[in-house]
């Protein structure tokens, strides 16, 4: 049985008004008993609000624009989790925008989400944001953004910032402390996410223990499973390298399956390290050790971030800085001086 507001009214002996305004948490002023015997006749009967009656009333949709660069990307895939966890039980819903790296679809999708009054947007983007669009321009006066950037676009707050640095210089350290010395990197390609961080933490931690960089030890494409299989391909065809650094765990899969077609093995003949923390990084051949960043709790904090800013426009949102974590598996040899 669907029912309508009047009819909770009649079914409860309070006028309509009464009952839009506890079900919109503003009935304080009524007595417990008046309260609890609405919220007894919702229950009993299931009943959900018309939404787009509700958002005439209150200018809201309760429903949230995010935008991705890509929706078959894990990382990703992980960090939608996490936010629709935060906001489904709110009643919130997403509209998930897929912008496949394209700065022009992100402006797209920016006007289309703005245009359908969307509540606020959680966008996920690898640019700085384009002329007429960085955080302040008139688009965002009704529809309050949070940016899932690395950091890249400058502002005050809502900043979500991974420890990329330490997660890539521990996963060479750790490499080092095994006995590796040529170690290569799989890195991202330009256009894509900037991962500058996770280059200098090797490169660094390289330097610190006394090794010389070589720029033939690295090799870019794009952060996929056959972007990491094609980089590394190039790569091992650097005969003496022990070991590689995988600037995410899909580029690691890719990896695994270019060291296997050579008659090679990990990590008998080379050692591979990946960045993300996957699940899946547990079920390949050998698990992967990888660096685990918490991309669920990046979407979690993002969408709190946005739920706040479109609820209490007048907080400050704070920012959010996410640890890092190498997780130790069997995809990494330990050397000794036979070897």
């Amino acid at each position: 049985m669907k029912l309508t507001i009047k009819q909770i009214a009649e079914m409860a002996g309070v006028s309509v008004t009464t009952v839009s305004q506890i079900l919109n948490n503003k009935g304080t002023r009524f007595s417990s008993e008046t309260r609890q015997r609405v919220w007894d006749i919702v229950n009993k009967y299931h009943y959900k609000p018309d939404f787009f009656a509700s958002n005439l009333i209150n200018r809201r949709s309760k429903t949230i624009g995010m935008i991705i660069p890509d929706v078959t990307d894990f990382f990703f895939s992980k960090v939608v989790e996490g936010a629709e966890r935060y906001v489904n039980p709110l009643g919130y819903m997403i509209i998930l925008c897929n912008s496949q790296q394209s700065q022009e679809k992100e402006i797209t999708y920016l006007e289309e989400l703005s245009h359908r009054s969307v509540d606020g947007v959680l966008l996920a983007t690898p640019h700085l944001l384009a002329s007429g669009y960085e955080l302040g321009s008139p688009i965002y006066n009704n529809m309050p953004t949070i940016l899932i950037d690395r950091g890249i676009n400058q502002r005050n707050s809502g900043r979500l910032i991974v420890k990329d640095y330490e997660g890539a210089y521990q996963a060479i350290n750790h490499l080092i402390s095994r006995g590796h010395k040529n170690i290569g990197m799989l890195k991202e390609s330009t256009g894509y996410y900037q991962l500058q961080e996770r280059f200098n933490g090797y490169r660094h931690c390289l330097k610190d223990h006394g090794i010389a960089y070589k720029s033939r030890y690295v090799v870019e494409n794009e952060l996929t499973v056959a972007g990491g299989y094609q980089a590394a391909k190039e790569l091992l065809r650097q005969k003496e390298l022990t070991a590689i650094f995988c600037s995410n765990d899909s580029m690691a899969i890719g990896c695994y399956q270019a060291i296997y077609e050579l008659g090679k093995k990990v990590p008998e003949d080379i050692s591979v390290i990946g960045f993300d923390g996957l699940n899946l990084t547990e079920y390949v051949t050998p698990p992967l050790t990888t660096v685990l960043q918490p991309a669920f709790d990046i979407g979690f904090y993002a969408a709190k971030f946005l739920v706040d800013a479109i609820e209490f426009p007048e907080r400050r949102i704070p920012n959010k800085v996410f640890d890092t974590k190498l997780i130790i598996r069997e995809s990494v040899r330990t050397l000794t001086s036979e070897n």
